[in-house]
């Protein structure tokens, strides 16, 4: 893996780790499509540390708030809010435990990921459709945590997306997008953390963990991802995931189609 591929790795972890696009779908189709050496879960791991890392400086303060609450103030609604992001974590964090071989091996398919692409863009426009949209963070209660977080489970498998897949969930359960978002992103923090804390000793002693092309990737998947959380915060205060299903839709019948040349043996694809 060279630097340029690890730029381009890098912008699409972080754009697709909080666009509901599903970044880890992107990391397994972008050198699936272009034919580079695929550089593994491993990588993969390291770069969604970078997200990680843009994640918490972006929602650093509010993170302090809920954990202060939780402490001082726990009959708050912040106190509240912070039991009910440790709630939806549990079923994720189960479930990725479990199904931790399958994530490295069975997941990892093109035809898989494609299908869920195109599945769980449906199942976002429904959210966005039929949703109410009238509830706000403040307003979460523990049915609504548990439902979030036993959707974000699914994201096990690359093309769910995790941001999608809980945004469309706090839609259909009665978010408005802009607060579907924001919890999403904020469920991301222990997920993410959890997730590279078991592989950061398989990071660590990575050897290239220290190269050229693997810093760059981390940097490149921070700034983007911070980038991608502000617009996404921003852009739904006025419009629809509309966008974002149509990409889905696109890159899944893409995938098929060059999956299908390929066992044609058309060779330019």
């Amino acid at each position: 893996m060279n630097v340029w591929q690890a730029v381009v790795l890098g912008l699409v972890q972080g754009l697709g780790e909080f666009l509901p696009i599903s970044s880890s779908a992107h990391l397994v189709l972008v050198p699936w499509l272009f034919q580079w050496h695929d550089p593994g879960l491993t990588f993969d791991v390291a770069l969604h540390l970078g997200t990680l890392v843009a994640v918490v400086a972006y929602f650093w303060r509010d993170w302090v708030e809920l954990l202060v609450a939780a402490v001082k103030e726990p009959h708050s609604l912040q106190a509240r809010l912070f039991w009910y992001l440790v709630v939806a974590s549990i079923p994720g964090a189960a479930i990725g435990y479990l199904f931790e071989d399958w994530a490295e091996t069975v997941f990892r398919n093109p035809v898989l990921i494609a299908v869920m692409l195109i599945i769980m863009g449906l199942v976002l426009y429904s959210a966005d459709r039929q949703g109410v949209k009238k509830k706000g963070i403040d307003q979460v209660n523990f049915w609504q945590s548990l439902i979030i977080g036993f959707s974000q489970a699914l994201a096990i498998i690359p093309g769910v997306s995790r941001s999608g897949i809980t945004i469309s969930a706090g839609l259909f359960t009665g978010f408005r997008r802009e607060s579907a978002a924001r919890f999403s992103f904020l469920l991301s923090v222990p997920i993410i953390f959890g997730a590279g804390l078991v592989k950061f000793p398989e990071v660590i002693s990575n050897p290239g963990m220290l190269t050229l092309p693997f810093i760059t990737g981390i940097v490149v998947s921070a700034l983007s991802g911070a980038a991608s959380i502000s617009f996404l915060l921003k852009y739904v205060q006025t419009k629809d995931y509309l966008p974002f299903v149509w990409y889905r839709f696109f890159l899944g019948a893409l995938v098929l189609l060059v999956s299908l040349f390929r066992v044609l043996g058309i060779n330019s694809w």
